[in-house]
């Protein structure tokens, strides 16, 4: 396999790769949920025009890196955290590059408050309802996704939002968003803050 670079930290972490071909899904949905924090948090602090041009050069750097990953170049600390974080059958980074990208498109389209509250329903949902379901799940409802990771997203991300917006705002929009999440037929980093700002933006 070529390098790009190899470091020591790199390889240290390589050692932390799962070998069983399978990828740590609890520890991948707590990276994704703070990293969602991370950026609604970026968006809300900062001004427009710099958190829009730093979501457009992240993604311009992620796919540059995501496409060295996927022809074999190993990268220092990146390689490592796509062998520990990405699905088997997913492109190197997509995740995170499709948050990126859903996020860049809701600023564009609403104002920054507004993201803000739909990058934390995006985050909290989606986590939420995977660690529930890969947990608790039971009853498999659609996309092979289940009765009760759906509700327990769809409340924590409720209570959570009441603490954002008016409680019938919040309610609507994480019933909403769960069923966004729970039926949509592409990526839900795609859809989810899209449907969630559109909600609120109705809504308030």
């Amino acid at each position: 396999m070529p390098d790009l670079l190899r470091f020591p930290l790199a390889e240290g972490l390589t050692r932390f790769a799962p070998t069983s071909g399978t990828m740590n899904e609890p520890l991948r949905q707590v990276v994704h949920l703070l990293f969602g924090l991370g950026i609604a948090g970026f968006i809300l602090l900062f001004d427009r025009d710099l958190t829009l041009s730093t979501l457009v050069l992240t993604l311009f750097a992620g796919f540059i890196l995501s496409d060295a990953v996927s022809r074999g170049y190993t990268i220092p600390v990146v390689s490592a955290i796509i062998a520990n974080l990405e699905r088997r059958d997913a492109a190197p980074g997509r995740g995170a590059l499709f948050f990126a990208l859903g996020a860049l498109f809701c600023l564009v389209f609403f104002e920054k408050a507004i993201v803000f509250d739909g990058l934390v329903v995006l985050s909290l949902l989606d986590s939420v309802t995977t660690l529930a379901g890969t947990r608790f799940g039971r009853t498999r409802i659609y996309n092979h996704k289940s009765l009760e990771g759906t509700l327990a997203g769809a409340t924590v991300t409720a209570a959570a939002l009441c603490l954002l917006v008016p409680p019938p705002a919040a309610l609507a929009t994480a019933a909403v968003a769960a069923v966004a999440e729970l039926v949509s037929p592409v990526d839900d980093n795609l859809v989810v803050p899209v449907v969630a700002c559109l909600a609120l933006t109705a809504l308030l």
